[in-house]
């Protein structure tokens, strides 16, 4: 499968990715009217950016204990539930007097839940398209998710303005319910991918399957950290340039467009497993010269360059899918979801508490250099773990540093 009109063309496509937009663009629009109601409320900047970035964080609980159930419950049922769900939090959080522990508590579940959503969603997208396609669909789904963002951060701030921040939290839980409606109508219905029930003991015993793999591990650390570093770069962009921090968003989220566009659209199969190391370089890289806090202009060019590398994920993806078996697809892209979100929130607090000490484009600086070594340490296990020839190495090539 090589090309858009193939891949919506396909069966059960369409819906799906009308699922997955409406989701994001009610996330985002909630998480900014969230923050802004908290901010309002506490006028303390830490409570407004935990609320912001709280679900991300929350969804190692769910990984740790809720990701059986991607594989174990039917993808539609669980898909329209999830969204129903999610609509009924944010509307809630839209009650007046609402205290704040009943807030947090609120994004507490809110990112359980999300965790095992990412699973039943990348997993029912592996099962509509063929294994040909996968790269080629996710792509979609994360220009999807980047234009929405863009979108959806536009119209919250609009929204935010005229309606105030509760309005603003309903009209992103009708967005959910939206989505909702789309996925009971659009999708066919699907048996489960794995017999059994849901628990937290079988979510325990199958990340210990997936981790037991030295491939499988290095494939989820290469799509974890190097990443999250980065995204903890892009987390500093409003104290770097107060004024401008818009426009290094835009910006980034162009070269994550270009990068999905060329790796997922025009990359020959044959060759993706040499490109998954450099783009994480290029990932990278640039925001090494942000120490000398270079100019506007030259700044917004170098978070274009770095952020086309964000496109390495969609290669470590695909890997990940050739190393799981497919009764734990869904748990597998779970896991890899959660663990990204959890780290990058982690790597956010991490570029903050950097930045107060030394400055942002010092912090930036050094978060970068920590993915470069990580992505440089993966490929050297990797290569150590592949034998010790050469032809071994040519005979079996890799989309990952593993």
């Amino acid at each position: 499968m090589r090309t858009y009109q193939e891949l919506f063309r396909t069966p059960q496509f369409t819906p799906l990715f009308a699922t997955g937009a409406a989701h994001v663009a009610g996330s985002t629009t909630s998480g900014l009217a969230l923050g802004s109601l908290v901010y309002a409320t506490t006028e303390s900047p830490l409570l407004a950016a935990l609320s912001m970035f709280g679900p991300s964080l929350a969804q190692v609980i769910g990984a740790a204990v809720l990701m059986s159930a991607a594989d174990r419950l039917p993808p539609r049922a669980a898909t329209t539930g999830m969204a129903l769900a999610f609509g009924a939090v944010t509307a809630l959080l839209a009650v007046p007097g609402l205290p704040m522990p009943a807030v947090f508590a609120i994004i507490l579940v809110k990112g359980m839940i999300a965790a095992v959503g990412g699973g039943v969603r990348y997993g029912l997208l592996n099962e509509v398209l063929p294994k040909d396609g996968y790269l080629l669909g996710r792509s979609v789904l994360n220009m999807c998710a980047g234009l929405m963002q863009i979108g959806g951060y536009a119209l919250g701030g609009l929204l935010v303005a005229t309606l105030s921040a509760r309005g603003t939290l309903l009209v992103a839980a009708a967005l959910y319910l939206a989505g909702a409606a789309v996925a009971r109508f659009g999708l066919a219905r699907r048996p489960p991918r794995t017999a059994g029930r849901p628990s937290a003991a079988e979510t325990w015993r199958t990340n210990a399957v997936l981790w037991s793999s030295g491939p499988r591990r290095r494939t989820y650390l290469a799509l974890w950290v190097p990443n999250g570093l980065v995204v903890g770069c892009e987390s500093l962009f409003v104290p770097y340039a107060p004024g401008h921090a818009g426009l290094l968003f835009a910006f980034a989220a162009l070269g994550m467009l270009v990068g999905d566009v060329v790796t997922g659209r025009f990359v020959p199969h044959a060759r993706r497993g040499r490109l998954a190391m450099p783009l994480q370089l290029l990932l990278a890289a640039p925001y090494l010269l942000f120490a000398a806090r270079p100019a506007l202009p030259l700044a917004f060019a170098l978070v274009l360059l770095a952020s086309v590398g964000f496109s390495a994920s969609l290669l470590f993806q695909e890997r990940l899918m050739a190393l799981t078996p497919d009764g734990i697809t869904g748990q597998a892209l779970g896991l890899h979801s959660s663990g990204m979100l959890t780290m990058q929130g982690v790597s956010a607090a991490l570029a903050g508490s950097l930045a107060q000490w030394t400055s942002p484009g010092t912090a930036m600086t050094v978060l970068a250099a920590a993915s470069l070594a990580v992505t440089l340490a993966l490929t050297a296990a990797g290569r150590r773990a592949a034998g010790p020839t050469r032809k071994e190495a040519v005979d079996r090539p890799e989309v990952s540093p593993s």
